[in-house]
């Protein structure tokens, strides 16, 4: 248990927090609209489905201002920037803004679906009653109304079956409307966020997900239809317990004058105008990001169809481990990626390496590859930079870092900016171990990365500090052939894959063993491991800090930290 809150204790207290105040202002007002005596006719026509009307209401108000604040991808790189003088398990929340954006869109279809279904009882019980399918109360207050039709009850004005149907009503109506479109624009964006949409076919996730403008749009305005009415307070006063029960004398005796009833202010603009003015600001500053030029220093192919862009913008300025947005508008105006970049901060460029990854990525790739030598590429829009868990890497004594295929991307920077510290002599370099593990499926996807390596490799040697880094590299799509080949050349002073001292290993790591190993040589450091992969690797590490974390200070504590993009 205790090695457990030490990776994921302020994550469930956040969570914890998070779900206190949906039940409690869930409950809140369902017993508000419940138990209210301003609301006693309108539970007489609408019974128990008005609460639940009402109460998934409020819960979507305080969701739907939290849904657009993690994407502020500014906003969070200046909050981890007010952090740096605080501890790294408050940064390392940061990282999992998208896991908390698709909690909170969950959260969001939940409570939508129970307002609807409530709304869709109320509609057909506001026709029965005016069609005085009920007692003589409900007819009773379904006939209310003034000269300027303005203290009415029941919203459904007309018992004409032909006119005034409930479908005819929900179409007809500002909030019939309003919620049918962001109901609607709502269930696009949530099933074109399925994984296997997402992942396949990913401009359609793309741009569903821009509905989101007509889905806040409707938020807003919906509200002001004014359908949920309460009793108003009159003079004299209207004694429900009293009057209720004699309908047929309400405006005849002083007891019981006719009741009045008006529509609630609207309040979900309240709710949602900081955050939309937030996200507003944000696509702001992107847009001027945007149009800023960017020139191409070098574009380089390398194996298994990866493109190497080094980039220069005025003004740019990193850190090891970020990542950016890239727009390419000969391919889409509107279309944006995340790429982490590979160069180190102390480089005067940028750079990304991009995998041919789906339609966006192998048009480019094709664009550049039909390019005149030396020619410079397609106008590339770039938004950026912005931080990631990698950030902190400099900030533990010990660093476990894993890739997985072009994952690796993170770390070519942080091992880069780890050569230039030594090179320079840096005193600040705090990390005194790092154990680098890259898998791959195909030994061609090394090539890119094994220069890297060996500068420094040789470089750690020279000075004396071949211990500092420690890397294993594990090719995970090996055959038999690949297999007898390492047998044949096993007592080469060099690996025949990547041409490092270090051999390749075939198959994957035993992380049980490789913990255990990182656990055996830093029995009092704190380990901090670092993950640019898939979900299921993640998983598979985070159990493993876990399991092998100390819950005594004094001895060794692995924190797990993963990219999210």
């Amino acid at each position: 248990m205790g090695n457990w809150i030490i990776n994921h204790g302020l994550t469930a207290f956040i969570l914890v927090v998070w779900m206190g105040i949906n039940i409690f202002l869930f409950v809140y007002f369902y017993f508000f609209y419940d138990l209210g005596e301003q609301f006693f006719y309108t539970r007489h026509l609408l019974g128990s489905a008005l609460a639940w009307a009402r109460a998934p209401a409020a819960v979507l108000n305080f969701n739907c201002m939290l849904i657009l604040l993690p994407v502020c991808r500014n906003l969070l790189s200046l909050i981890r920037g007010s952090f740096i003088c605080c501890g790294r398990t408050m940064r390392k929340q940061l990282d999992k803004n998208l896991s908390f954006h698709k909690l909170v869109g969950y959260m969001i279809g939940l409570m939508t679906a129970v307002h609807t279904i409530a709304h869709l009882l109320n509609v057909e019980w506001y026709n029965n009653s005016i069609r005085g399918e009920y007692d003589a109360l409900s007819s009773a207050l379904s006939a209310l109304e003034d000269g300027t039709n303005t203290t009415y009850l029941n919203p459904i004005r007309s018992n004409s079956t032909s006119v005034q149907a409930p479908t005819y009503f929900v179409m007809t109506t500002l909030a019939g409307i309003t919620g049918v479109i962001i109901t609607l624009a709502l269930i696009l964006i949530i099933t074109s966020s399925m994984e296997v949409i997402r992942r396949s076919y990913f401009e359609v996730f793309w741009y569903t997900h821009h509905l989101f403008v007509v889905f806040f749009i409707g938020l807003v305005i919906h509200g002001a239809g004014r359908i949920v009415r309460s009793q108003s307070t009159t003079d004299p006063p209207h004694n429900t317990s009293f009057c209720s029960n004699r309908s047929d004398q309400w405006g005849e005796i002083p007891e019981c004058p006719v009741p009045q009833f008006a529509g609630g202010f609207p309040q979900t603009w309240m709710w949602v105008i900081g955050p939309m003015f937030l996200y507003l600001c944000e696509r702001l500053l992107r847009f001027i990001r945007y149009i800023q030029r960017v020139t191409y220093r070098k574009i380089v192919m390398r194996p298994s169809k990866v493109l190497e862009l080094q980039l220069v913008k005025k003004g740019f300025k990193m850190e090891v481990g970020q990542y950016v947005f890239l727009n390419c508008p000969a391919i889409s105006q509107l279309e944006w990626h995340p790429f982490t970049m590979t160069s180190a901060p102390e480089e005067d460029f940028f750079s990304v390496h991009i995998r041919s990854a789906g339609d966006w990525t192998d048009k480019l790739i094709e664009m550049v590859q039909q390019l005149p030598e030396g020619a410079q590429g397609p106008k590339m829009g770039v938004d950026g930079p912005f931080g990631t868990a990698s950030e902190d890497v400099f900030d533990y004594e010990v660093s476990m870092l894993v890739g997985a295929g072009i994952g690796v991307t993170p770390f070519a920077s942080i091992l880069k900016s780890i050569w230039y510290k030594f090179k320079e002599s840096n005193p600040k370099l705090r990390t005194r171990k790092i154990y680098f593990y890259w898998l791959c499926r195909e030994t061609h996807a090394f090539e890119w990365f094994a220069d890297l390596l060996q500068v420094l490799e040789a470089e750690m040697e020279e000075r004396g500090m071949g211990n500092f880094l420690t890397y294993k590299l594990f090719l995970t799509g090996w055959d038999k052939t690949h297999a007898t080949h390492a047998m044949v050349h096993f007592d080469e002073d060099k690996d025949i894959v990547t041409g490092l001292k270090q051999k390749t290993h075939y198959g994957r790591p035993n992380w049980d063993k490789e913990f255990e190993q990182v656990r055996k040589e830093n029995p009092t450091s704190v380990v901090g491991t670092f993950l640019c992969g898939p979900a299921v690797l993640g998983k598979t590490l985070e159990k493993k800090c876990v399991k092998y974390s100390d819950v005594d200070p004094r001895k060794t504590k692995f924190y797990f930290n993963k990219e999210n993009f």
